[in-house]
This record gives C-alpha cells, structure tokens and sequence, in this order.
C-alpha cells in the first residue's frame, strides 16, 4: 500500500461521500459549465486538503464528522478549484496535473468566468447553511493567498527579498490554504477555539514545509513534476537562492542576480546556479528548515489521543517532506 493509500484508510468512506458531495455542489442549468465541472472532476489531484479536513475534524471527535464537516471540505475545494483555474489563466498555462487546464480546453474568458462561478458556489454553499464561522476561515484564506501573490511579484522584481519576507509570502500564499483545511475540520466538530487555533496552527506549518519543499524540487535531477531549473527560469525567490545570495561576496552576489535576470533561457548558465546554490550550502539550510517547520507541526498534536487518524495525519506530515513530487 503506497502512503496515500495508507493516509486516507481510516477516512475513506468520508472521501467516497465527500466527491458525490463535491460533484453536486457544482451543478448547474447551464450544460457547458456542467461539462466543464465534470472535467474538473475526473481529473482531480491528490486531494490534499478534503484529507486534511476530516482526519483533523475525526482526530478531534474521536472518529465522527457532520455535514458540515463535509461543507467545509466541499468549500474548501470548490475555492481551491477557482484560483487553480484563474491561475492558469493568468499564467497562461496549457497543462494542469498532466491534463489541459480549462483556459487551454475553452478559451480564457470561460475559464474565468468558470472560476468566479466556483467561488461563488463555494461562498453561497456556507451562507445557506448559516455556516458563517467556516465562511470567514475560507474568506480570510482567499485574501491572504491573494495578498501573497501579488506580494510576491511586487518583490520578485528586485530579486533582492529577505528570508522574513520570503515566509510571509509563502505563509500567504501556500499555508494558508491548508490551515484553513484544519481549522476548518476543527470549527466543524469542536467549540473549543483553542483547539481550532492550534490545529490551523499545524496546517500553517505544514504548509511551510510543504512550499520549501517544493523550492527544493528545484534543484534536484531526479525525474519530478517540474524540470529543474524552472524557478531560476522564471526568476522566483526560493529559500535556496535567497539562503546562498545572502551568504555569498558582492562579486558572487551580482553575477547570480545577472544570472537569473538575464541569463535565465541559457540552460548552462542555469546549471551554473543550481551549482553555486549547491556549494553556498542552500539547500542544506532549506532542508534544515524544513525539518523545524515539520518538527514544529508534530509537536502540537502530540498531545491528543492515539488514534488512526492522529496516526494518518502524522504520515501526512512526514509525506510533505518525503514526497517525490
């Protein structure tokens, strides 16, 4: 049994329900968007955040979920959908997970179009139910992901971030969508707003070491979901790169900077880098961050009961890091 399989075991027949309960919440009167829903559908990824929101809501209840545990996940993935759609549009992308992205099947303007009819769905799915403090956890993931965006770009452009901004773009943009997912599996089974702080908490450094980790992907040779280089490529700040130009002479420091700026096609220039952030001990420190972030997660669960789904949130943790892709 792979350790997807073996993360999900004590939650599957929640999954199986969760995708009939996805699928419905899509639904439409108008067919071309149904036929696009149903692509959306079938060629869903690894589904991440749903299994983050009923191991962190069962874990809690001692093994019980409601139906809004299964809204907040149904939101959760219908908003997750969204900006994957707009992102595509917006980075003008052809393939997603191996499939054509919408904005390649349909043409941009439906794929955005396509994309604000899933956020409202999601938004309109909490607000019939009265689920107004799962609303607000999803709400306020919106804003930040889209704050951590655009500070990236605003910063991206001078190549020259520190590491403190670099975690809050990361904690924007990427952890704060899984620790709504854990926030949200906890509102939904549990009053307790201590618990539910500390389980969003969990999901935000998960996501920390989640993003490092895919920095880190950029730099090895093995056969991944992105070819190597590709962040150098499109002059992205990751922990590696920003770790080696802060640990390097100005000399080092400028010619990088070139490097990424306005040598970043040229495939031996490139390799030059990787290099450089290999020998300036980059990717060492990332994964020694990694690990603090993982460490950091697994310590605040420690405390609650042995269970099946402690045990599978555990694997969850370590699979972040593990992951070979």
């Amino acid at each position: 049994m792979n350790i997807t399989s073996q993360i999900k075991q004590p939650i599957l027949a929640e999954m199986e329900l969760f995708e009939k309960k996805f699928y419905e919440s899509m639904s439409s009167k108008v067919a071309l968007l149904n036929r696009i829903t149903y692509y959306i559908v079938n060629r869903k990824g690894k589904q991440m955040r749903p299994m983050f929101v009923f191991l962190t809501a069962k874990m809690l209840s001692g093994g019980t979920v409601n139906e809004r545990t299964y809204r907040g996940a149904c939101v959760i993935e219908l908003i997750h959908t969204a900006t994957l759609v707009h992102d595509d549009v917006v980075d003008d992308s052809n393939r997603r997970r191996g499939f054509f992205s919408i904005n390649a099947l349909w043409k941009n303007k439906i794929a955005v179009l396509v994309g604000d009819y899933l956020l409202s769905k999601g938004l309109l799915l909490s607000i019939d139910h009265g689920d107004f403090d799962l609303l607000r956890i999803i709400s306020v993931a919106v804003r930040e992901m889209s704050e951590g965006e655009l500070l990236q770009i605003e910063k991206a452009r001078r190549l020259d971030i520190t590491e403190d901004i670099y975690y809050e773009i990361i904690r924007q943009k990427t952890a704060t969508l899984i620790a709504a997912c854990c926030a949200l599996g906890a509102k939904s089974v549990s009053e307790d707003e201590v618990q539910v702080e500390t389980m969003r908490k969990f999901g935000e450094l998960i996501g920390m070491a989640f993003q490092i980790k895919d920095d880190l992907f950029d730099y090895t040779d093995e056969a991944i979901g992105k070819p190597t280089g590709i962040d150098i490529k499109e002059q992205k700040m990751t922990l590696p790169l920003i770790y080696a130009l802060n640990n390097c002479s100005n000399k080092e420091k400028s010619w990088c900077i070139n490097s990424i700026k306005n040598h970043n096609k040229d495939k031996k220039r490139v390799k030059e880098v990787i290099q450089f952030v290999k020998d300036k001990n980059g990717l060492t420190y990332a994964e020694q961050k990694m690990a603090q972030f993982q460490q950091e997660a697994l310590a605040l669960i420690q405390n609650f009961p042995s269970s099946a789904y402690k045990d599978s949130l555990i694997l969850m943790v370590n699979y972040v890091i593990e992951r070979k892709k």
